[in-house]
């Protein structure tokens, strides 16, 4: 029911997680990231304390391979989950259980996984990673061009409602919700992915009015 790419820039150490589905509002339950620690996306029949368990136990000097260990040995139900996990070193480890709803499956790659379940396609994860592995620009507009990859290969079957974009610094900056570069959400809309892209190039346009206008300020 949900298609979702995590990832770690390798320039800027920026991580950052995309993610589409049919089911109501998912920016409150599939992405999570803390700054400079890692990035979670929780799918499937999703298990919602996946994502802030991962995390703690990244921070904690896991890996990701070892956090997501530890998290499908601890669930009785982690036949039904999917999930994936990048730490700020840029390894990548995912789980798609066995009784995932197909199509389901996942694919790692260097620094992001992708990864889908009850999509029309099984094409749709490995056209993400292609999409996501040639794409240019910031790592937003590469995560979302893996999301745009997903539409054209059949995405969800059941079709589209809402879309996330999360994105935040590969350096520890304080709380947890500190260093939050790009936090986008569609909730509900005919083309989630079309309006997650258009809230992008506003997030954009407004970074760079802020930029002319410290420019200015420090000139005068």
């Amino acid at each position: 029911m949900t298609y979702s790419i995590v990832a770690r820039d390798d320039e800027t150490g920026e991580l950052g997680v995309g993610v589409q589905t049919k089911a109501f509002a998912v920016g409150r339950v599939v992405p999570w990231a803390v700054a400079g620690v890692g990035v979670v996306a929780t799918q499937a029949y999703s298990e919602r304390s996946y994502g802030p368990l991962a995390l703690e136990l990244l921070e904690a000097g896991r890996t990701a391979e070892e956090a997501l260990r530890g998290l499908v040995a601890a669930d009785a139900r982690s036949d039904v989950r999917q999930v994936a996990i990048v730490d700020a070193d840029g390894r990548a480890a995912a789980h798609t259980g066995e009784h995932c709803i197909p199509e389901a499956g996942h694919l790692v790659g260097q620094a992001y996984s992708a990864q889908a379940n009850m999509m029309a396609s099984a094409d749709v994860w490995p056209s993400m990673a292609e999409a996501f592995s040639t794409a240019r620009g910031t790592l937003a507009r590469r995560l979302l061009a893996a999301l745009v990859a997903a539409e054209a290969a059949g995405g969800d079957f059941r079709g589209r409602r809402t879309a996330a974009l999360l994105v935040v610094s590969g350096e520890r900056a304080g709380p947890s919700w500190a260093g939050r570069a790009v936090d986008l959400r569609v909730d509900d809309h005919p083309e989630p992915v079309a309006e997650l892209e258009r809230l992008l190039g506003l997030e954009e346009a407004y970074g760079r009015l802020g930029e002319v206008e410290s420019a200015v300020s420090e000139e005068e």
